[in-house]
């Protein structure tokens, strides 16, 4: 490893927009990325071919190397970063070149800022079919606000219906990109991803680092393994890191012995040291997994440095029960979330328990699509049968005297509560940004039509902002040209709406062209109410969801209506009811199994059929007065589960 000074590193990252396609609710839309992914991890196969480091597929291509999880494959999608080096000969000098190829969706933000604070420069990757997106503005000023060189970079040049100079323009309109700067390529046929190689070395700037400084460690990510504990992933800032050195951590305090060094090659491979620039793993026979803090600063015991700035905690912003299906199946989940989550510090964990569910683990998360990536990888990895209920954002109860945060609606202050103790009651808000592009275009359309048919998507975009209780609704062109239009509509949204089916209507409205981003924004003052939902009149906690007072009927009978298809029939009548406080919002009556107690009955006067009836009826009402409705977990699995 010596053998690779500062001068010949070059540590980047790739980022770009997701693309929004389809999507499957859980009582939310859980967007996926698919056939508009702007091609990351391709870009990131042909880098590791172009270098030798992985051979040739004899297939072909290959195909997301570098997306290890199940989870990515199926879905097409990064949810993990990944740290791949490698090796390649450039002017009769051989340099290391450490990739990290990081996820694009919003959701998982945090891996990305944890990926560019051991990189000095990106690849700004844009679709050229797609053009510039919503979450390709944040991640250029995100990258632009730590100081990385950006490198532009122009994919699928080889589809029918791409447009390099259009997209160019754009790319120099709303960044300021110099368009000889763009490189232009296609990841899947390798067409100009030599070029790329090139413009790394030529234009991301070595790392600093000083030999004889003492050892200065970044840690930016860990995963866990069962027999050799933490293994933690540095970037070294300074000095000389070898086997059997003896460390400790500014964050704990705690001292470790290195037992391995090595490099992402893209898998393990030992190497017995790290040197100042280069990107590694490293194993110290570290057990507790909350011990490698993320942003924290690793030094040699005795030798103390000055810490690094590190990040700011992730803040959880959609939060779920999880309960297994069978209650005894508690322990063997509690230990897969656990495990789950040594690879995904930003998932918040604390248990909690339902009287009709039974024992279970409330999860805060990043987002909706990061919930639903947790809970495949719960199934996949661990064979979890599991039950989430209906997620929620976190709201802040202003108290006379005290704030208190709550995500569990079974938390949420009462009517009666909410007129005399609570002062007011704010939820979570996000800064949204839609861009609009201009609609399917044919060759006789002119510029007219055009403008015509985005004015119509953004109209409907305006329209779905205002449903959704949008604030501060801004908007402008984002860059005009020939025979197109584009806006970009910028909005104050509550959280709770987005975590419903907002993409799908997204899409819908806009024909599948729009794209969205959006960040956290703080809390505003809302008009909320705890809606509970009464089987024979006796409330289910489980079901319990907090809603706006201006949406409180129609959400409450939509409620009951899915609750009257699930619920098994009892042998009494069962009133199902949503109810805010004490008043009634909605109602449906699950009728009663009846028994035929006539059918035995031959001749004889009617007041004899009449008395069996009567009898019937009053054993029916005393049922009714003493009996309970025990939803089963099949019925909660209906009502949860994705909607067909």
């Amino acid at each position: 490893m010596e053998d690779y000074p500062c001068d010949v590193i070059r540590n980047f990252s790739v980022i770009a927009h997701i693309g929004f396609y389809l999507s499957a609710s859980l009582f939310v839309c859980v967007t996926d990325e698919f056939l508009l992914d702007h091609g990351k991890s391709t870009l990131a196969d042909r880098l590791l071919e172009l270098t030798g480091t992985i051979a040739a597929a004899k297939s072909g291509k290959n195909e997301q190397v570098l997306d290890k999880l199940k989870v990515e494959r199926e879905r097409g999608i990064t949810v993990k970063a990944q740290t791949a080096s490698m090796l390649y000969d450039w002017n009769g000098k051989r340099h290391l070149l450490n990739l990290i190829d990081t996820p694009g969706h919003v959701d998982f933000a945090w891996e990305v800022s944890r990926s560019l604070a051991a990189c000095q420069g990106v690849l700004l990757l844009v679709d050229c079919s797609q053009g510039v997106q919503a979450q390709t503005i944040s991640v250029f000023h995100n990258a632009k606000e730590r100081g990385l060189k950006i490198i532009p970079v122009l994919n699928k040049i080889d589809l029918p219906a791409a447009q390099p100079e259009r997209i160019t323009a754009q790319m120099q309109a709303t960044f300021g990109i110099d368009p000889k700067d763009v490189i232009k390529i296609s990841a899947k046929t390798g067409m100009g991803v030599d070029n790329i190689l090139q413009a790394i070395i030529e234009r991301i700037p070595p790392p600093s680092g000083g030999l004889q400084n003492p050892f200065k460690g970044f840690l930016f990510d860990s995963f866990y393994d069962r027999y050799r504990g933490v293994i933690s992933l540095i970037s070294m800032q300074d000095g000389i890191l070898r086997v059997g050195d003896k460390i400790s951590s500014i964050h704990t305090r705690k001292k470790y012995e290195v037992t391995e060094l090595g490099l992402m090659h893209p898998e393990e491979v030992p190497t017995g040291s790290l040197f100042p620039g280069q990107v590694g793993y490293m194993a110290c026979n570290m057990k507790d997994p909350a011990d490698a803090l993320v942003g924290d600063t690793l030094f040699c015991v005795g030798k103390p440095v000055e810490p690094m700035p590190g990040f700011k905690p992730a803040k959880a912003m959609v939060y779920a029960g999880v309960y297994p299906m069978d209650s005894g199946d508690f322990p063997k989940l509690e230990e897969s979330i656990k495990r789950l989550t040594l690879t995904d510090r930003s998932v918040t964990v604390s248990r909690e328990s339902s009287t009709a569910l039974g024992q279970g683990c409330r999860l805060g998360f990043l987002g909706t699509l990061h919930m639903d990536v947790f809970r495949q990888r719960l199934e996949d990895e661990h064979d979890a049968n599991i039950i989430i209920t209906a997620p929620t954002v976190p709201y802040k109860i202003v108290y006379r005297d005290r704030e208190v945060i709550i995500s569990n609606p079974t938390e949420f202050p009462e009517v009666t509560d909410t007129a005399s103790k609570v002062k007011e009651i704010q939820e979570p808000v996000v800064k949204a940004t839609i861009i609009v592009p201009e609609g399917a275009r044919s060759s006789w359309i002119v510029c007219q039509r055009v403008t015509e048919t985005s004015t119509a998507y953004f109209g409907d975009m305006m329209d779905l902002c205002f449903s959704r209780r949008a604030e501060d609704v801004e908007h402008r062109y984002l860059d005009t040209g020939e025979g197109e239009a584009r806006m970009m509509l910028t909005c104050v949204l509550p959280l709770s709406e987005i975590v419903t089916d907002f993409f799908d209507q997204l899409k819908s409205r806009s024909s599948g062209f729009a794209s969205f981003d959006y960040e956290d924004h703080g809390y505003r003052k809302s008009e909320l109410a705890k809606m509970v939902f009464l089987l024979n009149s006796k409330p289910v906690d489980a079901l319990a969801i907090i809603v706006h007072r201006s949406s409180q009927d129609a959400i409450g009978r939509t409620w009951v209506k899915k609750l009257h298809k699930v619920i098994p029939r009892q042998l009494f009548e069962v009133p199902i009811q949503a109810a805010i406080g004490k008043k009634v919002i909605a109602r449906e009556t699950l009728s009663a199994m009846r028994a035929d107690v006539t059918a035995g009955l031959y001749g004889g006067h009617y007041e004899r059929k009449m008395k069996h009836l009567e009898n019937q009826k009053e054993g029916k009402r005393k049922m009714k007065r003493m009996g309970t409705v025990n939803l089963p977990q099949e019925a909660f699995y209906d009502i949860l589960s994705r909607s067909k």
